[in-house]
């Protein structure tokens, strides 16, 4: 994802954007009564939104248990070198994982941190090894298994829903 500039928003935009963090679902008219404006100036300033690269998409809340997937973990990834064509391959084949939820690349000792989720301990032996211990960009991989995640208060400080 690449670096996008500070974009000035409103009130009105950053009550959307709070909104739809929370509620994606939420209708057009609903998310315009709850912001005070207009059904049809909701829905310009929402697709302006959408123009301006301030909202990426819309996503759905997943219970991974329900869909065999119960165990996660978060894999912290060294690489063994900072080729720029070797960081790129290793992040489109991981992206490419199944499992794969998101995929950090940061700073400091290690290089990424990879969110998967898997059936069992055995699903996520077989990925850690398979996909990230012996791919040839990869030093070291240390697993960390999740007991639970919850959000945070959101960009502007209220509590999302999920």
């Amino acid at each position: 994802m690449a670096a996008t500039q500070n974009i000035a928003l409103d009130d009105v935009d950053r009550r959307i954007v709070e909104a739809l963090a929370g509620d994606a679902r939420i209708s057009n008219a609903a998310l315009a009564e709850q912001v005070g404006i207009a059904p049809s100036t909701c829905l310009t300033r929402v697709a302006r939104l959408r123009e301006r690269g301030v909202l990426l998409g819309f996503h759905a809340e997943v219970d991974l248990a329900a869909l065999g997937r119960p165990l996660q973990a978060v894999v912290a990834v060294r690489l063994a070198a900072h080729d720029r064509g070797q960081i790129q391959e290793f992040t489109d084949t991981v992206n490419a994982l199944p499992g794969v939820l998101m995929v950090f690349h940061v700073t400091g000792q290690i290089d990424y941190l990879v969110w998967v989720a898997a059936t069992d301990t055995q699903d996520l032996r077989r990925f850690v090894v398979d996909h990230l211990t012996t791919h040839p960009a990869v030093a070291h991989a240390e697993t960390s298994l999740v007991y639970e995640h919850t959000r945070g208060p959101g960009v502007f400080g209220a509590v999302d829903a999920g």
